[in-house]
């Protein structure tokens, strides 16, 4: 079962789990306006690399977690290819949102 990158993700790109995927297939783009990422089911292979690099806890290891942000990974992929690689932020740097909190 493919990773997922759910809601917390949402506005924050911190893009750290974009630079350690060994098949990248994690992309960037905006969704309802805001930053995120998004992780392609049919290329991730499942290696759980980018699992601990996510600071917020924004990525879960399957879909059963989070149905609806797996289709919404899913539904993006397409749009999200062959953007441009952003920048990655700190890892220690605060989250934009007050909801998200470091977990590291």
């Amino acid at each position: 079962m493919p990773y997922v990158i759910t809601e917390k993700c949402l506005g924050e790109r911190y893009a750290t789990c974009q630079s350690v995927c060994p098949v990248e297939c994690i992309h960037a783009g905006d969704y309802k306006n805001e930053t995120f990422m998004i992780i392609d089911p049919d290329v991730c292979i499942d290696c759980g690399v980018c699992l601990p690099e996510c600071p917020i806890g924004a990525i879960v290891s399957s879909v059963d977690e989070s149905p609806q942000w797996a289709q919404v990974n899913k539904e993006l992929t397409a749009a999200f290819k062959g953007s441009p690689k952003p920048t990655v932020r700190p890892p220690n740097e605060a989250p934009h949102k007050a909801t998200n909190k470091l977990v590291k």
